[in-house]
């Protein structure tokens, strides 16, 4: 391909070519180290911007969940509330488990959408990138892909746990009842 004055090196096989590499369109022609390397962060932070947005996707979904629940439970204060006192001696509820069920608007569903959208669009855009099979490019997205990570995607977890104090009262109110919890 002609890009100005030059021509653009485009191999299809594995290259460390810098100088007149082009990549995506002739528009993207490298002329010199700086526009390379220039070209190798805008590859990582591209990485970096998809972490970023699946990110983003997981915190949406997360926000309209606990949205939900709250929603949920507020409408269950307010049943409680409702209900007369002392209307039973017994369990309130014969029967079982209920389960509530969440079906996102048609505005959060398209938020998702248009999200979901950009995540794939910049995915096959990284991809396409790789597919020029430039060493300094692919090692460019792995390099964006371990600070996405890094960045973006940081490990919290909830793990509830008991003192001894709880699990020893437990035990105890266990063995007294016997193995089932209904008799001795």
């Amino acid at each position: 391909m002609k890009a100005g004055n030059t021509t653009c090196k485009m191999e299809m096989l594995w290259n460390w070519n810098v100088v007149d590499s082009c990549f995506l369109s002739s528009s993207w022609h490298i002329t010199n180290n700086a526009m390379f390397a220039a070209s190798c962060v805008g590859a990582a932070l591209l990485v970096v911007c998809l972490e970023f947005l699946r990110r983003v996707a997981h915190e949406y979904d997360a926000f309209l969940l606990r949205q939900f629940q709250r929603q949920l439970r507020a409408q269950q204060a307010a049943l409680v509330a409702a209900a007369p006192a002392n209307c039973c001696d017994g369990p309130t509820s014969t029967l079982g488990t209920q389960h509530a069920t969440f079906r996102a608007s048609a505005l959060q569903q398209l938020i998702r959408a248009v999200i979901h959208g950009v995540i794939l669009g910049l995915a096959y855009i990284i991809m396409l990138l790789v597919m020029y099979y430039n060493g300094f490019i692919f090692i460019s997205v792995i390099l964006g892909a371990i600070l996405g990570k890094f960045l973006c995607d940081w490990m919290v977890v909830r793990i509830p746990y008991e003192s001894p104090d709880e699990k020893e009262e437990r035990r105890s109110s266990i063995g007294a009842a016997g193995p089932t919890g209904c008799c001795a």
